[in-house]
């Protein structure tokens, strides 16, 4: 499946009574949310919960990924022009792979 076959197939979920302004703030809310849920799968080994299972985390990763494609949506972006953005942003900072140097030292006007 393609990003932004994914994209389309979520945006059948999206509620149509949201306009875009809508769209971007609940699927803003809703990426912090999860992320928070996925955040308390780890926080329960505090607490004695055995190790958390791998289904239950990716579930948590599915529903923060249909709320990053609802956000592109709510902006008319394509989730792949997303992804290529940033592996270009990747190839740029790190030419040949993950480098500490590289981290510290970025070029300017590298976000």
């Amino acid at each position: 499946m393609t990003g932004n076959e994914y994209q389309r197939l979520a945006a059948r979920t999206i509620d149509k009574t949201l306009t875009s302004a809508g769209q971007e703030f609940h699927a803003l809310h809703g990426m912090v949310g999860e992320l928070g849920e996925l955040h308390s799968i780890y926080q329960k080994i505090y607490q004695g919960h055995i190790e958390p299972n791998d289904e239950h985390k990716m579930k948590e990763l599915g529903d923060l990924l249909w709320f990053i494609a609802e956000y592109c949506t709510s902006f008319g972006w394509s989730l792949e022009d997303i992804m290529k953005m940033n592996i270009d942003k990747l190839r740029a900072r790190y030419p040949d792979g993950f480098d500490v140097d590289h981290s510290l030292h970025r070029a300017p006007g590298d976000i």
